[in-house]
């Protein structure tokens, strides 16, 4: 008899009171998977590919892990570089209370430390497939991590920021972007 009574109060409850939060990475600028305005795409004067404002896009989340005391956000191409793979974002030391970054405030280097991306800067470098190379798909990385905003020395690159929160990681959100110069 228990067991009904109990599977009848479950079965009052709505379907959000029993699912767990879900840590989301999400964007008012572009869907999941969707295409990137050319806006958001790198401007190089000496790089033909580069052919938009480097104006990074809108990026919110929500559900962060609890336990988390800062923030890292990547933001890669894998088949760059001819399948080498192209880092267009290191950005950490998040403050983990914050929820967003506002379109144009990573181009500014604003509320993070910035890391070393592949073109060398420590901001926001959009897109800049070749011309030829077919559609690229953009991973921006959310990642919640256990130690203090403020701990990681600035310029680390991908591989030396991924090495530092190894044991620290406490959990990730994703979305993706597609661009291409065709």
């Amino acid at each position: 008899m228990k067991k009904l009574l109990c599977a009848m109060m479950l079965a009052t409850l709505p379907a959000t009171t029993l699912a767990a939060s879900v840590f989301t990475l999400q964007s008012k600028d572009f869907s999941d998977n969707a295409l990137l305005d050319k806006k958001f795409a790198g401007a190089n004067k000496s790089n033909p590919s580069c052919t938009g404002e480097n104006i990074s896009p809108e990026l919110n989340w929500s559900a962060v892990p609890a336990g988390t005391r800062s923030l890292a956000l990547l933001m890669t191409d894998p088949v760059g570089a001819k399948g080498q793979g192209v880092t267009h974002m290191v950005a950490y030391n998040i403050a983990p209370d914050r929820s967003a970054f506002a379109q144009g405030e990573l181009t500014q280097g604003k509320g993070y430390t910035g890391g070393k991306n592949t073109p060398g800067t420590q901001h926001y470098y959009g897109p800049c497939p070749p011309a030829g190379s077919g559609l690229h798909h953009y991973n921006f990385v959310l990642i919640a991590t256990d130690l203090p905003a403020g701990q990681l020395k600035a310029g680390l690159t991908q591989t030396e920021l991924l090495s530092q929160l190894k044991g620290h990681a406490i959990g990730a959100a994703s979305t993706v972007g597609r661009f291409s110069n065709e």
